[in-house]
């Protein structure tokens, strides 16, 4: 498709940059002789925007009109990535963008290139909403996005002598013509003071919120195309502003700094995403930026709501609302909150309408990522919540006494309130308790989910419990990200595939067809050869395209186990340095970002750094290794990455991944995956068939047996040679000259720390598979037939799969196309 149609309007090139030629000297303000490659675009940016805007107020009032059920994704980040390259794709206008481009001069790739990523998120839960609300749009869904616009996002990772160090990510420099500001719609967010009773209507006692502080909540609309432009919804996110420039009764009692500072206290809500919670003013920030979340969306859905409907009783027949994750699990204390004190609902009404409106998706299983909040601070910061909370969770314990007379230890697992210095808030709880459905993201995750922290939620609530496997959208990973693979499958098979990635299954016969494995090979050399080029750019490495490209990125955790892959590095180091072993050509590339304040996976990227730099050098190498550590990993690296890969590195310790979607791009790209039996890679086994995945390790039941003491790292330490040099390569100062035993603590862990992740438990089998995945790719032609089954077999993990299920089994919402 060359051009788009948005009710009815077609674009053209002509259209185009006539368009940009007003915009250029209107909006920008440009002579012809001071256009820059930047402002060109802007230009085109704003000009596509114009229809774009049409197309998301035609679909506000075709889901309007309809009067059907919509959904709403409450989500803390989204993870988007470049916005220009992904609505030129999902409106079908590459070769008109690409013409007007040239008009100017510039390539297409250029303008590409210039733009900056929203830096609206960090890993795998950011990018799997953004995957979301593309396949909401694209089936024709009514379907929009809740945020937070944070100015710097998460951080700029900068490597300095191989230190992970964060930098401001000032990602909104310049305008960004995909945001439309709102202030007409900006909402109240109350904040702090205390709860009195007061005499109501009705002559009961009444709650009120009193003596509040309160800032503003100012949404900005994110347009999201949906593939062929039929619809567009919208994502929308809010900033957080000061409810007036400053007070002016501080400001005139001559308190002039602290008026301003007041200011700028308010807007630190919306300055970055996860604020350091080490300390305590970065735990209340962080509550503060969940709570303001789910005020601005929650009013911001019943304000529209109400224009519609003029009631608040049918709220859960027209609205669905999912909590992805536990960050807006607060939505439950709040919509209560709005039901009871702003439209007087009695309690069972408000409670019904709340556990019919909201759904729940768990991420995890980390203990540590089940967010707990201290009583102390919720009463100080939101009260009138913590009242809500205490009181849902007295009705729940009562009801348990009655059904469990003798189950004391039930009900303090089941409650809300966890009990001890400091009692504490239990949020998973309170979002199972709130909600009408509770899913994970992979069949094992789900299982795991229900016979560990959510075991007695289960066992009260099975019904409630469901499984909806994670997907990921092939227009961004294939379409867009790999666009010669992409042209080689239409080419083949047809465009199909674009909106239903089951069709690649017509894959299958063409992987023993000689023409289709040799155009396949050029699509993946071409790819590794834009990485070598962007790795040497970045990290000044040099890598050889023709060698396996072994890539690790994602978020840096040791249960994702960065450094179980980094072990493997040195262990191949120290067979060819040391034992003079012929080892094959092989490249380990990895990219991620640690949280600021981890200390372990910020060691972690140092050490792969230094190690990097050590095998990089060493003359008895020879090149035959080859290793870099590519800096701020977001969607534009991973565009060129994930394409690039041979080898996609999905090690996580067995039971400890939800999901991934990772794993998913990498197959979909033509990738072999390596890997544990964990989240995701168990349900891609079984898709692309088992002789076509390397899998290793224990399993989750063997790692729970071997976490609960049948691991003994310290006699594998002594008894494994192999293992025994690596750690002890650790502990002296190999891979950091002069430093003394920088990397201690790591072996310190491994060994005397329990292996608490099975770095060592899996080590053997682990580089056993690798060696043998090595071998495999230098072998040749059957690794391409593999490669290219796993394109043909992934289908199963669109993301549009995905949406369909919440669609039809959780939120009961129909496509309006």
């Amino acid at each position: 498709m060359d051009t788009a149609e948005i009710q009815g309007q077609a674009m053209d090139e002509a259209a185009l940059i006539a368009g940009m030629e007003d915009a250029l000297r209107y909006t920008l303000g440009r002579r012809d002789d001071e256009v820059s490659r930047a402002d060109v675009r802007r230009a085109m940016a704003m000009t596509l925007r114009r229809r774009v805007v049409d197309g998301m107020v035609a679909t506000d009032d075709r889901q309007t009109a309809a009067g059907g059920k919509q959904a709403f994704y409450f989500s803390i980040e989204y993870l988007l990535g470049r916005m220009l390259d992904n609505t030129i794709t999902n409106l079908g206008l590459h070769e008109v963008c690409r013409n007007a481009a040239q008009h100017y001069g510039y390539e297409l790739d250029q303008l590409y290139s210039d733009e900056t990523d929203p830096s609206l998120g960090n890993g795998g839960l950011g990018r799997l909403a953004a995957c979301f609300l593309d396949s909401l749009a694209t089936l024709g869904l009514p379907g929009h996005g809740y945020g937070i616009n944070y100015e710097f996002g998460l951080f700029r990772q900068v490597i300095q002598n191989g230190l992970q160090v964060e930098v401001p990510d000032r990602w909104m420099h310049a305008d960004s013509p995909w945001l439309i500001r709102r202030s007409d719609q900006a909402i109240p967010v109350l904040l702090y003071g205390r709860v009195d009773y007061m005499d109501g209507h009705n002559g009961d006692r009444r709650p009120y919120w009193v003596d509040c502080s309160w800032l503003m909540g100012v949404p900005y609309d994110m347009p999201v195309v949906g593939y062929g432009g039929k619809t567009v919804n919208r994502l929308r996110l809010f900033e957080a502003k000061a409810q007036d420039d400053f007070d002016m009764a501080i400001f005139n009692a001559g308190d002039y700094v602290h008026a301003v500072e007041q200011r700028v206290s308010t807007e630190t809500v919306s300055k970055v995403l996860y604020p350091e919670d080490t300390v305590e003013a970065g735990k209340e920030l962080r509550l503060i930026q969940e709570y303001f979340l789910v005020s601005c969306a929650i009013q911001d859905i019943l304000r529209r709501h109400l224009k519609q409907y003029e009631t608040v009783s049918n709220l859960a027949d027209k609205t669905a609302i999912q909590l992805n994750d536990t960050h807006p699990a607060l939505t439950v204390a709040e919509l209560m909150r709005v039901l009871l004190d702003i439209y007087s609902l009695t309690w069972d009404e408000a409670w019904e309408i709340t556990q019919a409106t909201l759904a729940y998706t768990n991420h995890t299983l980390l203990p540590e990522a089940l967010e707990k909040w201290s009583v102390d601070l919720m009463e100080r910061v939101i009260p009138r919540h913590l009242q809500i909370i205490y009181e849902i969770n007295h009705r729940f314990m009562e009801d348990l006494k009655l059904r469990f007379p003798d189950r004391p230890d039930l009900l303090s697992r089941t409650s809300l309130i966890e009990e001890g210095m400091p009692k504490q808030v239990r949020m998973a709880n309170l979002a199972m308790l709130g909600s009408h459905s509770v899913n994970g993201v992979a069949k094992l995750h789900s299982e795991l989910q229900q016979k560990t922290f959510a075991a007695d939620y289960f066992k009260l609530f099975p019904d409630r419990f469901n499984n909806k496997t994670n997907g990921i959208t092939q227009r961004r990973w294939l379409l867009k990200s790999n666009p010669q693979l992409a042209a080689l499958i239409t080419d083949r098979i047809g465009p199909a595939w674009i909106t239903d990635l089951e069709r690649l299954r017509d894959l299958e016969p063409l992987a023993d067809d000689p023409d289709f494995r040799h155009r396949f090979i050029d699509a993946k050399q071409a790819n590794k050869t834009a990485l070598a080029d962007l790795v040497q750019r970045r990290c000044s490495v040099t890598i050889d395209p023709a060698v396996l490209f072994d890539v690790q990125a994602k978020r840096i955790h040791e249960y994702k186990r960065q450094l179980l892959n980094a072990l493997s590095l040195i262990d191949a180091y120290l067979r060819i340095v040391e034992d003079g072993e012929d080892v094959q050509p092989h490249t380990w590339l990895f990219a991620g970002k640690s949280a600021p304040g981890y200390y372990m996976a910020k060691l972690i990227i140092k050490l792969i750094n230094d190690v990097a730099e050590r095998v990089n050098a060493d003359p008895k190498v020879d090149g035959r290794l080859r290793a870099a550590f590519v800096p701020d990993y977001k969607v534009s690296l991973a565009e060129v990455m994930i394409p690039a890969a041979d080898l996609s590195e999905q090690i996580s310790t067995a039971g400890f991944e939800a999901s991934g979607t990772g794993n998913m791009k990498f197959a979909l790209n033509g990738a072999m995956t390596i890997g544990t039996l964990d989240g995701a890679n168990i349900e891609i086994r079984e898709a692309v068939g088992a002789e076509n995945i390397y899998i290793f390790g224990l399993t989750s039941d063997e790692v729970a047996e071997m976490r609960a003491g049948a691991h003994n790292p310290w006699g594998a330490y002594h008894m494994d040679w192999r293992i025994k040099r690596i750690v002890n390569a650790l502990w002296s100062d190999r891979f950091c000259p002069g430093h003394g035993s920088m990397y201690a603590p790591i072996a310190d862990a491994l060994t005397h720390g329990g292996d608490p992740y099975m770095c060592l438990a899996d080590f053997n089998t682990y580089v056993t598979t690798k060696d043998q995945a090595v071998a495999d790719y230098y072998d040749g032609g059957d690794w391409v037939r593999r490669a290219i089954l796993n394109v043909a077999r992934i289908g199963v993990f669109s993301s549009d799969r995905t949406i369909r299920e919440y669609a039809d089994q959780i939120w009961k919402i129909t496509p309006l196309v």
